[in-house]
């Protein structure tokens, strides 16, 4: 069984407040569950809620931490939980981190050590207590072991960025997220032979359709965009996420009423939220 838990679901930037208090105001951050292995898409804020739980539930209950990181794109709003994330600081914890190979002259564990250089953080990377693996990838297919695979794909984003699926046991998780639709008919199409099937779609979802017009090029979807995607790729359920951080509750729900009536149950993602597959 696939496990997933939202602890962070906006795009951007951190947006705490009483407008966000429903859907929430973190920024990227999933847990996903295969049985027991522990899987982590991305470090936004929410990364941090994240890591007391773990503390509190997995390291209470094993004395470490294990997971898989798996890292969007280096963009601030999906890595900036990582200095907040405790396990870290924790002897036993043991991730493996796994992002896109970069185009730039930075690898993925460069672009780390910056954010914790002493100009951002009082800690330094090479300070921490736990062991840290960094693994860079192309569009590929990887066996986790166990009957757990991931297949990355080459999303539309300003930087290089990653849309991943997760597979195990019959059973498909695939993420897109931050996607833009390209303006190559061919990149469209591979995306949707990508997500084909999946039991479970996690979209960027960022702006209403009216709101794109004024953001192209930014690399996000807008709500039409991630429901046609997720038509046309026959997927069995779609979650919006990477919400635009101005959306209050109100707005929100306002727009997952508008498409959770539509041919493919639909659901806004809520931080807090668990969905089985």
């Amino acid at each position: 069984m696939l496990t997933v838990r939202f602890w962070g679901v906006r795009g951007s930037i951190p947006c705490p407040g009483p407008d966000t208090v429903v859907y929430g105001g973190n920024t990227s951050c999933i847990e996903i569950r295969a049985d027991d292995r522990l899987l982590i898409i991305d470090l936004g804020s929410g990364a941090r809620p994240l890591g007391q739980w773990l503390m509190a539930n997995d390291y209470k209950k094993n004395g470490k931490i294990a997971a898989d990181i798996f890292i969007s794109h280096t963009h601030w709003d999906h890595i900036t939980g990582f200095p907040m994330f405790v396990p870290i600081y924790t002897s036993g914890t043991e991730l493996r981190i796994t992002g896109p190979e970069l185009a730039a002259d930075h690898s993925l564990k460069e672009i780390f050590e910056a954010q914790f250089s002493r100009k951002y953080w009082p800690v330094r990377l090479d300070e921490l207590s736990a062991k840290i693996e960094y693994n860079q990838i192309k569009e590929t297919q990887l066996d986790l072991g166990g009957g757990l695979e991931v297949t990355s794909k080459y999303l539309n984003h300003p930087i290089t960025c990653l849309g991943y699926r997760f597979s195990y046991k019959g059973k498909s998780v695939a993420l897109a997220f931050d996607r833009e639709p390209s303006s190559n008919e061919e990149e469209n199409i591979k995306i949707v032979k990508f997500l084909k099937g999946a039991d479970l779609l996690i979209h960027d979802a960022q702006y209403t359709s009216e709101e794109y017009k004024d953001h192209v090029g930014w690399g996000h979807s807008s709500l039409d965009h991630a429901a046609e995607t997720a038509k046309k790729a026959e997927v069995k359920k779609l979650v919006l996420f990477h919400h635009e951080p101005d959306h209050t509750d109100s707005q929100l729900k306002e727009l997952e009423n508008k498409y959770k009536n539509s041919t493919i149950p639909t659901v806004m993602a809520r931080e807090g939220m668990v969905l089985q597959v």
